[in-house]
C-alpha cells in the first residue's frame, strides 16, 4: 500500500493561493473524525501516486505523522489546466462497508481482428468493507468476435460474496459491434435537377 504525505490546510489562504505555491488541496473526512480535515499535498507527490493509484485505491494518508488507511474517493481533474484541482479521502473503519468504484481496465484490445470494440462502462460501483476493497478490474477482450458482449454479471467481482454490486447485473461492460459504413446518395446537380424539371413540364403541356 502507497503512503501519501499531507498537512493541514490553513484555510485562511484560498485554494488558488495554495495551488500556485506547489500543492494539491484535499479533504479527509471519516465516520471516526468528528470534523472533515482539509489538507494540502505536495503537486509532485500526488502526479507519482496517481500513476499507480487511482479513484477507489486505498492508500496510507500520513497527515503530519499521523497514519489514515483511506479510500481516494475522488479526483478532481482540471481538464483545461491539465492538473488535479483536489482530492477526496475517506478514512476506513475496519467494521464499516464503504461504497467504492473498480476501474475498468481492457486487456489485449489489439488482438480483435473484426469490429469496433465498445466500452459501455467505465468503471463498476459497489459496496465493501476495507479488507475487500478492489480498485480495478480486467478484461481480456481478445478473443472477443463480433455481437461479443461482457455483462457485469459476467465479471468475477460479481461473483464475490464480500463484494455488493450497485450496477445493473444485465449491464452490458464491453461489445464487440459490426462496422457499419453506410452508402451516402450523391445529391443531384442543380443543372440536372432542373433540366429534369423542364422536361416533365414539356411532356405536361403535350398532354394537355
Amino acid at each position: 500500500m502507497n503512503t501519501l504525505k499531507a498537512e493541514k490546510r490553513d484555510m485562511a489562504f484560498k485554494a488558488k493561493k495554495v495551488r500556485r505555491e506547489g500543492y494539491v488541496v484535499g479533504n479527509l473526512f471519516g465516520k471516526k473524525i468528528k470534523d472533515s480535515i482539509p489538507v494540502k499535498m505536495v503537486k509532485k507527490d500526488v502526479d507519482k501516486l496517481l500513476k499507480t493509484d487511482h479513484k477507489g485505491s486505498q492508500i496510507m494518508l500520513d497527515v503530519e505523522g499521523k497514519k489514515y488507511d483511506v479510500l481516494i474517493k475522488n479526483v478532481d481533474f482540471n481538464p483545461l489546466k491539465g492538473r488535479i484541482d483536489s482530492i477526496e479521502f475517506q478514512a476506513l473503519v475496519s467494521d464499516e462497508k464503504v461504497q467504492s468504484v473498480a476501474e475498468v481496465i481492457i486487456e489485449n484490445h489489439d488482438a480483435i481482428a473484426e469490429g469496433i470494440l465498445r466500452i459501455e462502462l467505465s468503471e463498476i460501483s459497489y459496496t465493501a468493507l476495507p479488507a475487500a476493497l478492489v480498485d480495478h478490474v480486467q478484461i481480456d477482450v481478445g478473443s472477443m468476435k463480433i455481437g461479443d458482449a461482457i455483462h457485469v454479471k459476467d465479471l468475477p467481482i460479481a461473483s464475490n460474496p464480500d463484494i455488493t454490486i450497485k450496477n445493473d447485473p444485465e449491464a452490458i461492460v464491453v461489445t464487440v459491434t459490426a462496422v457499419h459504413n453506410a452508402a451516402v446518395p450523391e445529391p443531384e446537380a442543380e443543372g440536372e435537377a432542373a433540366e429534369g424539371e423542364g422536361e416533365a413540364a414539356e411532356e405536361e403541356k403535350k398532354d394537355e
